[in-house]
């Protein structure tokens, strides 16, 4: 199904302006304890001894504050002040402040880093929000531009099994609002375009929440 680029343009600017709401009603809203997808990813990148962590959609920071207590340093992003300010007040209460810098950025605009800057990427659910393919495409151009050679993304987003494909507003090009919040599902054929010129190491499965959501966690390295 075609979609009006100019119908997907309001619902992003009323996306963002639902989660500067959201943020400043519930502070704190995930809780302090990072996602599961975080605790895999700093293993992994334990493992491949990165030492800097870029984290996209980093909200209030329960993933990005774990990566600095993990010994990261790390930069987190998001178009959210507010989810970010917290971030920040967080990171000072927990003395970690000196291993968090935060910016505040809007993920269809080009990332804010140099090339071959950072040594690892992670997103949690946020190439899934109300991002058109096109601009999904061009923010993992993005990511591989930032990365090192040999570096690693992991991201998570929801797919088409989710309960919630389909239901609710949809506002085209795969993106469906459901409870005031709008989301992208992906199919497998995305995933896969996504990772050409990268390695794709790992994709997945897993479910999140009460609902539950249904989620596939994507682990891919760029290629030397």
């Amino acid at each position: 199904m075609q979609h009006d680029p100019g119908d997907l343009a309001a619902t992003q600017k009323e996306q963002r302006e639902q989660w500067q709401r959201t943020y400043a009603a519930h502070p704190g809203m995930y809780g302090e304890r990072p996602s599961a997808p975080a605790v895999h990813a700093a293993e992994v990148f334990h493992g491949r001894a990165a030492e800097d962590v870029l984290e996209l959609g980093a909200g209030h920071g329960r993933d990005a504050l774990y990566f600095a207590r993990e010994g990261f340093a790390v930069q987190a992003t998001d178009f959210s002040a507010t989810g970010l300010r917290q971030l920040r007040e967080a990171a000072r209460a927990q003395d970690i402040a000196a291993r968090v810098t935060t910016v505040v950025h809007d993920v269809r605009d080009p990332l804010p880093l140099p090339g071959a800057s950072v040594d690892a990427v992670f997103a949690h659910m946020l190439l899934c929000m109300a991002l058109s393919t096109d601009e999904i495409h061009a923010l993992v151009r993005e990511v591989r531009r930032v990365l090192r050679p040999g570096g690693t993304f992991v991201y998570t987003v929801r797919h088409t099994a989710d309960a919630h494909f389909r239901a609710g507003i949809p506002r085209g090009d795969g993106i469906f609002e459901h409870g005031g919040f709008a989301v992208h599902f992906f199919d497998r054929a995305l995933v896969d375009a996504l990772a050409e010129g990268w390695r794709l190491d790992e994709v997945h499965a897993f479910e999140e929440g009460e609902l539950p959501r249904r989620l596939w966690r994507v682990t891919q390295t760029r290629r030397r």
